[in-house]
């Protein structure tokens, strides 16, 4: 049934205890699995403490978590991160703490894990402060993303949030504006006045930006193109939006 490519034993976490204890600690997880059906005191601490750091839950059946390993894992197993996730707030006031020009990056449902690890390769290189990933939806970060970003993770903060729409709205209170790209746009990014605070809004290859996160954009813009072929590889994209960004403000 599952074919993938067993993980390391070392890569994850079991049993219920452990679980709380690592969550209460704040060890860095990538997703927490559950077993259908499985209720308790200590289940529910586990969900509710997974969702105050804004941990992927995912509701399984028991041969899933068999795959994973064959110990006792007590209906409760996790897959842990390679790297610590930052916190949004504190990202954006250390910038403006070290009077930097806030350069953010929001990425809605990017799930290819070449593709994310190239595109934080890239956003370390341009001067982006931090990457911004739903809990859900986006790419694993795994050693193959690890390994395309040529080690760009370890050193670029990448937040997690429950909603990106509110950290969106929190960005743009906090005096950022919001680009994303529309291929319906009328300016292109080269049109468009780029040394000031900004946060960068863009979507995945196959479905794009969702409607809803679109619309929250304080400016829409698209890309240069020389022929009528509207598909950029989304971290091509990202990178030639940031290329355009740092080359106005090292102007």
């Amino acid at each position: 049934m599952f074919k993938k490519k067993r993980p390391k034993e070392k890569s994850i976490l079991f049993g219920r205890q452990p679980m709380l204890e690592a969550l209460n600690n704040n060890i860095p997880l990538e997703k927490i699995l559950i077993r259908r059906n499985l209720k308790g005191e200590i289940i529910r601490d586990i969900m509710i403490k997974a969702r105050e750091l804004h941990i992927p839950i995912q509701i399984v059946p028991e041969e899933k978590l068999n795959w994973y390993t064959t110990k006792n894992h007590q209906g409760v197993l996790a897959r842990l991160s390679i790297i610590p996730f930052a916190n949004l707030e504190d990202i954006l006031s250390d910038v403006y703490d070290k009077g930097e020009m806030p350069l953010f990056l929001l990425l809605d449902q990017v799930s290819d894990v070449r593709n994310f690890g190239a595109i934080a390769r890239t956003a370390l290189c341009m001067g982006v402060h931090a990457i911004v990933v739903s809990a859900k939806g986006s790419a694993a970060i795994n050693d193959e993303a690890l390994k395309t970003s040529a080690g760009a993770l370890l050193q670029l903060p990448i937040c997690r949030t429950p909603n990106l729409a509110n950290s969106l709205t929190y960005l743009q209170d906090n005096g950022l504006t919001v680009l994303a790209t529309d291929l319906k746009a009328e300016k292109m990014v080269n049109q468009l006045e780029l040394d000031i605070p900004l946060a960068i809004l863009m979507g995945s290859e196959g479905a794009g930006l969702q409607k809803h996160l679109l619309e929250k954009a304080n400016v829409t813009t698209r890309i240069p193109m020389a022929n009528a072929f509207d598909s950029l590889n989304v971290s091509v994209a990202t990178g030639m939006m940031l290329y355009e960004i740092l080359r106005q403000r090292i102007k």
